[in-house]
């Protein structure tokens, strides 16, 4: 069997020839190179080119990955269990705002679900910088949801504006937040840079600067040790700027992030010296990040010790740190799989309904690799927290 069962288009190949020009026209601007943070932007960012940011599928068996709510509601509908309480206790000015809607399936369902729990937020945010997926996912908020609930769905170009209350969610956007890479060199930080290499892409090494280089060291002090020559990962420097940001004027309320990564002493582990970072073309993972831009993700593991400290910065307090498999178990995935499993008309129905429980839950699928961390101001928000418990490790 063919290594590549999908072989790119003519026009996506041109595509991708596009910005690969673009990217190569800012690197000759930059005087020959630029900083891998700024490569990953434009190859997921950059307007009409970027994998983000232009037209093609991202989600699902005909996309480059499957997130959690693609799957089917069940995901969807834990996260709404975890957050109605907040958002009952908050009352009527409640709002719900997600970081990056993906398909939409996410907020269709959550939307439906909350509606269900007597947790109707008053407005239902989302905030998708890709013009071609807010209208991908209008078009399937406004055929899946009644006319009342589609009303409260607004899109935003930004943070919320002025002070809010309500929750912040965001699955699987951490990981794509283009990120600064460093290389350890006798004992000194440097930083990765993208220069040209004929056609393609290669790799440089300039010094760090001071906000990497101290986070790097910070890094090194808290595993008890240095990092050995030759290392090379990534670390956000900027993260507690960000989470600051996209919390905006947040008075009342909770915050929770799911993504793939680890706790910073696994993150940084001494065998892990070549970092996280990969691509994902049509479902296959290759470590060749240069190849085919604008047709491939590019992501990079979160180091969940990063934001604890990010989110506990920004004001808010820590409320729990879980696996995926915790968190939905905590928050009635059982409950929600036999409510489900007792309307499915034959047993294929309930087939599908279990395999998407276990590819959500199972240590070798979704259940492990994906955790959870969540935060709290002037609201009670542990009980989402409930089963195992990993704040230990942070």
């Amino acid at each position: 069997m063919s290594s590549q069962p999908h072989a790119p288009s003519d026009d996506a190949l041109a595509h991708s020839e596009r910005l690969r020009a673009l990217i190569h026209a800012q690197i000759d601007e930059a005087g020959g190179a630029i900083p891998f943070w700024k490569f990953m932007e434009l190859a997921l960012y950059a307007p009409g080119l970027g994998y983000y940011s232009a037209g093609a599928a991202k989600f699902g068996a005909a996309g480059d990955f499957v997130t959690a709510p693609e799957l089917g509601p069940l995901f969807a509908e834990c996260i709404a269990e975890a957050f109605a309480p907040v958002l009952r206790e908050i009352g009527a000015d409640a709002q719900f705002f997600e970081i990056g809607g993906g398909s939409g399936a996410f907020a269709g369902d959550a939307l439906a679900h909350l509606a269900a729990l007597d947790a109707t937020p008053a407005r239902y945010a989302i905030l998708e910088p890709s013009a071609d997926l807010r209208e991908r996912q209008r078009a399937h908020l406004q055929q899946r949801l009644p006319a009342d609930l589609f009303a409260r769905v607004d899109w935003v170009d930004g943070p919320m504006p002025g002070d809010w209350q309500g929750v912040l969610f965001a699955n699987e956007v951490v990981d794509a937040l283009p990120t600064p890479r460093f290389v350890i060199g006798e004992g000194e930080v440097f930083e990765e840079y993208v220069t040209r290499d004929g056609d393609g892409f290669g790799r440089t090494v300039h010094p760090a600067d001071a906000l990497l280089g101290s986070a790097v060291r910070h890094v090194e002090r808290q595993r008890g040790g240095p990092l050995p020559d030759g290392y090379r990962s990534e670390l956000l420097p900027q993260l507690p700027y960000w989470v600051q940001a996209v919390a905006g004027g947040l008075t009342r309320g909770a915050m929770l992030f799911v993504d793939y990564g680890y706790a910073r002493r696994e993150f940084y582990r001494d065998d892990r010296d070549a970092g996280t970072l990969r691509a994902f073309h049509r479902h296959q993972v290759t470590g060749d990040v240069f190849a085919l831009p604008g047709l491939q993700d590019l992501t990079a593991s979160v180091d969940f010790t990063a934001l604890a400290e990010a989110g506990t910065h920004a004001g808010f307090e820590f409320a729990g740190y879980c696996n995926q498999t915790s968190l939905l178990l905590g928050n009635r995935l059982e409950q929600r799989l036999a409510a489900h499993e007792a309307l499915a008309t034959d047993e294929a129905g309930r087939y599908t309904l279990r395999q998407q429980a276990k590819r959500l839950t199972l240590p070798g699928e979704m259940g492990e690799a994906f955790q959870a961390i969540g935060f709290a101001k002037n609201v009670e928000f542990d009980h989402a927290f409930l089963i195992g418990d990993m704040s230990h490790r942070l």
